[in-house]
Order: C-alpha cells, then structure tokens, then sequence
C-alpha cells in the first residue's frame, strides 16, 4: 500500500472547491497572504491561445476563494499583463496583494536583458503604478539581477520607493545566496522569487535555506513544471503554436518524451491518494517550508479550483521523501530555460 493515504481531493474538485484559501506569513514583514497565490503571466499571452472572458472570470475567482497574491511584471508582453491585471481588480484593489517586477527591458531588437539601473528601476516603477491603477505596488521585484549594477545601488533605489511610499515591500528574483545576503542588508527583503517543483529543486536549494535563515518568503513560481507535472502534455504537439514552452529545452521533442516518465510516476503517486497529479506538485512545494508561497499559473477557473484544493493536502516527511524519489532530478533531461536565458540567473 502506498504511503501517500487518500485524502478526497478529487471529489472536492469534481463539485467545485469552495473553501477560503489559507494564509501563510510573508517572511518576516508581519503580512499575510494567501498560501497559493496567482501566477498571471499567461492571463493575456505567452501560454496557449488567449481567451479574455475566461482569465477576468478566473481571476475574479481566485479572489473570491481568497486567494490574493497576485503576480505580474512589467515586462510580461510589453505592459498588457499589468494593464490587464489593473482592469481586473479595479473595484477589488483591497482584497488584493499584488506583487509586480521590473529591471528586466526590451532592446529595439526585441531581446530581452536585465537593467538594474536607478532610473530605469524608478522609471519602471512609476509606468507599473499607472498600468496597474494603484497608488502602492505591495511588493516590487528586481526581474533579474543585472551584474553591471552593484546590488546595493538597486537595492537603495528600493528604499528610496518605499520612503516614498510607492511600493511597501520590496523583492528579488533568482538571486544566488550571497547576492540575497548582499541585498537583505542594504534593504530588508520580504521575498526572493525562484522557481521550484518537484524536478526544479537543487538548483534553489541553497537560496531556500537561506531565506529561511534570513527570515525571507520564498515565492515559488513555475511549481508545476510549466504545465508539464500536470500531466496533461504527452508530446510537443500538445502546445499551441506560438507557445513560448516550445523554446524550452525540456519541451523540446526528445527530451520531452524521455521527461514523461517525470510525469507519469507523479500520475501514479497521485492516483493512490485520490488527488492529481497537478495538487500533489503543490503540496511538495507548500511542505518545503511554511515560508515557500507558490505562484501556480492559470486562466482557467477549472485549474484554479484545482490547484486552490491542493492546500489541504497536507504531507508528512517520509511523503515527500516519497515523492522525491519517484521524479529523481537526474530523470529530467533539458535545461530549465534556453541558452539565451540561462545567461539571466545569478546561479
């Protein structure tokens, strides 16, 4: 018999999931948000085709179930992310918790690279304020960490907003341990930003230790593998043209097919304890540590009721020991992110 118990999920998804969502602290700062928030950089884009009707109602939704971290940045196509996060919450903007991103900028080329720079950060800033219609970002994040620009300057900058009341909390992004240490004492984090699942996870585990010795959340975001620990992506194929996940190195078609056995011993796991595969990716990732908050993406209020139901799953050490032994992270073959991007991250 398997380890992993039954705990009903499925049949709580099946009727509908209509349990307020838990909180969690974040870090140190005495704010609580939503122990699942939203991930909305697919919402107007870059996953699949675009359905605009369906992301408002399912954003709508979330904050209805209570769950309030909301994630966005400016650089999520250009700008329209933002604006459509701020359409959507008008007339909601105290039930919600939004967290935003700059210092990543687009050439005329349409490359995408990091500037840390204080005008751009201040700059970024200002244009976030607008397209969200809000008067305070609560958490501001350096995108990416631009090596031309010492941390400390960023990091100033950050202050600076907070002084002057444009953002409350500020953030970072896939920084390595000692950058994370660098910019906490220059100005206190209340989250650093990484990606973690159950087959992304040395790659974070030194900052994870970290922010849990700094006091620091740590916002997860992918945690289900881009979709693919959902098990709903059998072959390229399954992606719409135009998907981004296509450039991905653990989407392309010969890793892609060796990456399924990820994904079905997941299947497996799940089908045990009445649960899918999706719920259980996210309570590995909420069992890590009460300070981890993860971002699954959606804009689809069946898969937003879904994963809103896996935070009552809750999963002891030896499960996750279990789990971490059925995906081993050298099953996985492929890169987290293309050549061109892997340049990004202050690993």
């Amino acid at each position: 018999m398997s380890i992993l118990k039954c705990c009903g999920l499925r049949e709580s998804c099946r009727h509908g999931y209509d349990r307020r969502m838990k909180q969690r602290k974040l870090g140190n700062t005495g704010e609580s948000v939503s122990a699942l928030g939203l991930g909305c950089m697919g919402m107007v884009g870059w996953y699949g085709q675009r359905d605009d009707a369906e992301a408002l109602a399912t954003l709508h939704r979330a904050l209805d179930l209570g769950i309030n971290h909301l994630d966005t940045a400016a650089v999520y196509q250009d700008g329209a992310n933002e604006r459509f996060v701020g359409e959507a919450i008008r007339g909601r903007r105290d039930e919600v918790f939004i967290a935003t991103k700059c210092g990543l900028v687009r050439s005329p080329e349409g490359q995408i690279k990091a500037d840390n720079r204080a005008a751009t950060i201040r700059r970024s800033c200002d244009e976030s304020l607008q397209r969200l219609r809000v008067e305070q970002i609560d958490l501001f994040y350096l995108h990416r960490i631009d090596p031309r620009v010492p941390i400390e300057d960023s990091m100033g900058v950050m202050a600076e907003l907070a002084q002057a009341g444009k953002i409350r909390f500020a953030g970072i992004s896939e920084a390595a341990p000692e950058t994370l240490r660098r910019a906490h004492r220059t100005h206190p984090l209340a989250a650093l930003q990484s990606e973690l699942s159950p087959w992304t996870r040395s790659a974070c585990r030194a900052a994870l230790e970290t922010c849990r010795e700094l006091g620091i959340a740590f916002v997860a975001y992918s945690p289900l593998g881009r979709g693919f620990l959902t098990g709903a992506i059998s072959s390229a194929e399954d992606l719409p043209e135009g998907d981004t996940r296509r450039m991905f190195p653990r989407f392309q078609a010969a890793n892609l097919r060796h990456n399924l056995a990820a994904a079905d011993s997941l299947r497996e796991l799940a089908g045990g304890i009445g649960c899918t595969p999706a719920q259980l990716s996210l309570a590995w990732v909420l069992g890590q540590w009460e300070g981890v908050l993860p971002i699954p993406g959606t804009k689809k209020r069946r898969y937003l009721e879904e994963n809103a139901a896996a935070a009552e799953l809750q999963l002891s050490a030896e499960q996750l020991a279990a789990i971490e032994r059925a995906v081993p992270e050298d099953l996985v073959q492929g890169a987290r992110y293309p050549d061109g991007m892997l340049g990004s991250l202050d690993v």
